[in-house]
């Protein structure tokens, strides 16, 4: 595969073009390519959301002075969560270039997103290593930062599930309660779906890589759902 197209268009020239293949190699590929001398992006993936959580931070400092700990916290988690990075993964169609098992290339649905998460975290990690900080945050303002008006607007930052709780005690008078529905992944790579539960009725369902966001999700879901926003 050329990714000399893929570097043009995100404006990064790669000295180490395999270190670019790594970051969207995926360890189902290597199970049906034993023999090749890839590496899958799960090492670059561990880097890549370290720095991203760094050059996010520092924006969201500077951008937002009045807002508290909490609420940078609560932003910083929106932008990058799952569903917002396989958006910035898409526009960049990063998913032309995944190399993946032929099982997995069949599949289009949520688990190609959280691959397609996982894959651009990788990417800003190869980026960080081959051409610096500065080159990295670059790409991740380009990419990233032009959908925070939108995530501020629509309040997907917002605690949902204080506003949900706060809802549902005022509205029918009882407290939701979360439910694990799935758990999928390895240990170091959890994907969660939580479904939110007023009584035995379930009002809707959420996911994250972690069961808080998977929480927040169910949480803005119901929010939706139930017109209360």
């Amino acid at each position: 595969m050329n990714f000399s197209e893929f570097e043009k268009s995100i404006d990064v020239n790669f000295s180490d073009k395999a270190l670019l293949k790594q970051a969207f190699t995926h360890r189902s590929y290597l199970n049906e390519n034993r023999k090749t001398n890839l590496e899958h992006n799960e090492r670059l993936e561990f880097l890549g959301d370290a720095v991203l959580e760094l050059i996010v931070t520092d924006h969201l400092y500077e951008k937002y002075p009045t807002y508290n700990e909490g609420e940078m916290t609560s932003l910083r988690s929106a932008l990058v969560n799952a569903n917002t990075m396989a958006e910035a993964a898409n526009k960049i169609k990063m998913n032309n270039f995944m190399l993946l098992s032929r099982g997995e290339a069949k599949d289009t649905g949520r688990a190609r997103q959280y691959i397609l998460a996982n894959a651009i975290e990788a990417l800003i990690g190869a980026i960080f290593i081959d051409q610096g900080y500065r080159v990295a945050e670059k790409f991740v303002g380009e990419n990233l930062f032009p959908l925070l008006p939108k995530i501020i607007k629509e309040g997907f930052w917002m605690d949902a599930k204080s506003r949900f709780q706060e809802k549902a005690q005022e509205i029918v008078g009882v407290t939701p309660s979360y439910e694990t529905l799935k758990e999928i992944g390895p240990d170091h790579d959890k994907h969660f779906t939580l479904g939110v539960f007023l009584g035995k009725e379930k009002i809707a369902e959420g996911e994250g890589k972690s069961k808080q966001d998977a929480e927040q999700a169910a949480a803005r879901a119901g929010l939706q759902i139930k017109k209360w926003n």
